[in-house]
């Protein structure tokens, strides 16, 4: 699905390349990991490309941390409570592997690209849950980092570089 949008994305979206990465880093889901997939197909320079990913799943992470309870609560009042209700199962689904392993397991549940993980994810449950603002903050920033290298390596081949 992740591919099938970027390809999309990279055939009718009028952005520069630079834009059209920093924008598909920053949707829900598709964050990062879609964004450097964006970026080698736009043969954008590895580092610029991780610099744009990076920024752009950056971008949103406070106004989730700070505002996602608030627009939860106001989704559930106005007539969107299936919404809400989906986003409190998400963050409740993905809250023990969090709280198991505290700061480190919200980085690497951040970190790791698998289906369902990421920044916007990790920041809702981080938020919902009351976890501590900076240290959850830190924790996603270092988790985005993680998901940088991983993505870089599997995106840019360089796994294939370095064997050869």
């Amino acid at each position: 699905m992740v591919e099938a949008f970027i390809t999309w994305w990279a055939a009718h979206v009028p952005l520069s390349p630079n834009l059209s990465v920093f924008f598909v880093s920053m949707i829900p889901l598709i964050e990062e990991r879609g964004g450097l997939i964006l970026a080698r197909m736009l043969n954008i320079p590895m580092w610029t490309g991780v610099f744009w990913c990076v920024i752009g799943n950056i971008v949103p992470i406070p106004f989730i941390l700070l505002l996602i309870k608030t627009v939860i609560h106001w989704m559930a009042e106005h007539h969107l409570s299936g919404v809400a209700e989906w986003l409190m199962a998400k963050a409740e689904k993905n809250r023990p592997k969090i709280e198991r392993y505290g700061f480190l397991g919200l980085m690497l549940f951040v970190g790791i690209p698998l289906p369902g993980t990421g920044a916007w994810t990790g920041s809702l449950v981080a938020a919902v849950f009351d976890m501590d603002l900076k240290k959850s903050s830190i924790s996603i920033l270092l988790g985005i980092f993680l998901a940088a290298v991983i993505m870089t390596v599997v995106s840019y081949g360089l796994i294939g570089s370095v064997i050869s």
